[in-house]
């Protein structure tokens, strides 16, 4: 529609159990403030009874996000309704971990610079000093995880910076851009649903280390790479995105390794895109992705 500002476009999200009516009761209360709907999309899981809903809508004269989320709590708390409110045009303030491959990390930040990802990169936390240059090539803040007399006191001092930066920046969400560390069952829990790891294997077969080499010792036909929430189980957690290509009996492990770090790149970065873009839901082990 035309005379609309789309510059202030708004993303709603909701989550509820499923009823007759769910869509006609959103669309009704945007209609009644004179919110112009551009996108709804939405999804009912018969399996476990539960709707899932994404809008992109203008705003009629109320564009405060505060006010319409307070005008909504009372229809939110009739129907049990999780919902979220964020305008689409605000970067989504993102951390970065990384250990000492480049690649999805120059690929995140290359894309983040083009404008192909709404992010906003607050830090980027390394065990490790060799990707400094990146960061400083791209202008992002880069700090070096501590390093103590043990590896628990390591641990720890570790995952207390972490959850310090992310405080201090207010990320919204924590990438794992090939961080070579398992992360305490306790900081998976705290993160869950914001937190998003990619895994060098087309999950759930090969997890944990080394997976390109269990691939070629199993004489796999296809690889793959999985970006998925992080979950205190290792390698378990909800699945938002995988990318495959086809191999053969002469691929090494070596050659298995380089034609997955384009795999992991683009299932990264397309993880990261849906998830700022507030198109993934939880559905318990599962993820509801409306792109």
């Amino acid at each position: 529609m035309t005379g609309l500002d789309h510059s202030e476009t708004i993303i709603l999200t909701v989550e509820c159990p499923g009823r007759t009516g769910l869509v006609a009761v959103i669309g009704t209360f945007l209609s009644d403030r004179g919110c112009f709907i551009k996108e709804m999309k939405q999804f009912d899981d018969l399996g476990t009874g539960r709707f899932f809903c994404r809008i992109e809508f203008v705003p009629g004269e109320e564009k405060d996000l505060q006010t319409l989320s307070d005008s909504f709590d009372s229809i939110a708390t009739e129907f049990q309704m999780k919902a979220k409110w964020a305008r689409q045009n605000e970067p989504m303030k993102t951390m970065i971990l990384v250990s000492q491959h480049d690649h999805c990390l120059m690929d995140l930040l290359y894309r983040v610079k083009k404008g192909d990802l709404n992010i906003e990169v607050t830090k980027i936390l390394s065990n490790h000093s060799v990707l400094e240059n990146i960061a400083q090539f791209f202008n992002v803040p880069f700090e070096i995880m501590p390093e103590k007399a043990t590896k628990l006191a390591t641990k720890v001092a570790r995952e207390e910076l972490m959850l310090e930066t992310k405080s201090q920046t207010k990320s919204e969400l924590v990438v794992l851009a090939r961080y070579m560390q398992i992360l305490s069952p306790e900081l998976c829990d705290l993160w869950g649903g914001e937190c998003i790891n990619i895994h060098h294997s087309f999950l759930p077969g090969f997890k944990g280390a080394k997976p390109y080499y269990q691939a070629f010792d199993r004489g796999v036909k296809q690889i793959g790479a999985t970006a998925h929430y992080v979950t205190s189980d290792l390698d378990e957690g909800p699945i938002i995105e995988q990318e495959v290509a086809r191999v053969d009996h002469t691929f090494n492990p070596e050659d298995l390794t380089k034609m997955g770090r384009n795999m992991e790149n683009l299932a990264l970065a397309k993880a990261v895109k849906m998830h700022s873009e507030m198109r993934v839901f939880l559905n318990g082990s599962r993820t509801v992705v409306l792109s």
